[in-house]
């Protein structure tokens, strides 16, 4: 069984730029399609961005279009989000997650991480 640790959370001001990597370990973590999610204070968690399990096709939610984007690096079991341009209301606790045959909902992904607080400053 994967097991995920998020980190390169904190604060950031409005506009800045965050990388936050995720590595795995107790799995063949290239056999993972893997993904990002968030949740908000008082919201539901709500999906960020998913890459296939060799990298070669990526999705992101319509919010974070532009914006983010999911690399990953198989040899160093890790995934990253790369954020740019944030803004404040998305400030939330960012979660990485795995899973055999993933996709854009919660429930596609058995496996996933404690989170990292993002604080973006307005």
């Amino acid at each position: 069984q994967v097991q995920l640790v998020e980190s390169g959370g904190g604060l950031v001001q409005a506009g800045g730029s965050l990388r936050l990597p995720c590595v795995a370990s107790g799995g063949t973590f290239r056999s993972y399609q893997m993904g990002w999610f968030r949740q908000a204070p008082g919201k539901e968690r709500e999906f960020v961005a998913t890459i296939s399990r060799v990298g070669g096709i990526t999705s992101h939610g319509d919010p974070v279009k532009g914006r983010f984007t999911i690399p990953r690096d198989n040899a160093k079991n890790t995934v990253y989000l790369q954020m740019k341009s944030l803004k404040h209301e998305e400030t939330a606790e960012y979660y990485c997650a795995a899973a055999s045959v993933g996709g854009l909902r919660l429930s596609d992904y058995p496996y996933w991480g404690q989170g990292t607080q993002v604080t973006v400053s307005s």
